[in-house]
């Protein structure tokens, strides 16, 4: 591995023992056996550098949303039991003790003491949805149109940074996949009433 490799596995490795606001330059580079000319050569600063790793860190859970490893989805693009079989895979990895989730949180919370991190993360919102979506309709990512981001892909995002807030901060009372595919069935059903 390069320096650069090197930096993104010990901001990782930061990030879950610290957090974003206590983990150092210094740490990162205690923790990668790199030098601190290193961060700013790779990645231009330090704050830059944690958003990467955070997104890394997302990335490596991203197999576990949709079941890889366990056989993948099997029920139909955008059914009601997709919808649950989906969410139960993403709460799968909310529910261990240290999830990474909490750096979700501390972006949320401290944003405006973070901004080059919160502004990085929100740059890259637009793949997060286009993901989202692509997972719960069953198409590639590459067929799901900018308008459908504008809509479900947000709708998606919402659900999933308030499961992430209610799993962080009540895990005995947030929901399960079942509670929100009942909540979503009785919205419809109410929706559809004539």
């Amino acid at each position: 591995m390069g320096h650069r490799e090197d930096l993104l596995e010990g901001a990782k490795r930061c990030l879950l023992a610290k957090g974003f606001a206590r983990t150092t330059a210094r740490d990162i580079v205690k923790e990668s056996g790199t030098n601190l000319a290193s961060i700013g050569y790779h990645y231009g600063s330090k704050d830059a550098l944690l958003a990467e790793a955070y997104l890394a860190l997302v990335g490596e859970l991203s197999d576990a949303f949709d079941g890889q490893g366990g056989g993948g989805i099997a029920a139909a693009p955008g059914s009601m039991e997709r919808f649950r079989e989906v969410w139960s895979n993403i709460i799968g990895t909310m529910r261990g003790p240290g999830s990474m989730w909490r750096l979700s949180i501390e972006i949320v919370a401290m944003g405006d003491q973070l901004p080059a991190v919160r502004d990085h993360l929100a740059r890259q919102q637009r793949d997060a949805e286009r993901a989202l979506v692509a997972l719960f309709m069953g198409v590639p990512e590459e067929d799901v149109p900018d308008e459908t981001l504008d809509t479900l892909g947000r709708f998606y995002t919402t659900v999933m940074t308030g499961l992430i807030a209610q799993w962080n901060f009540d895990p005995e009372r947030a929901p399960d996949a079942d509670a929100l595919t009942e909540g979503l069935r009785q919205v419809i059903e109410a929706a559809t009433r004539s």
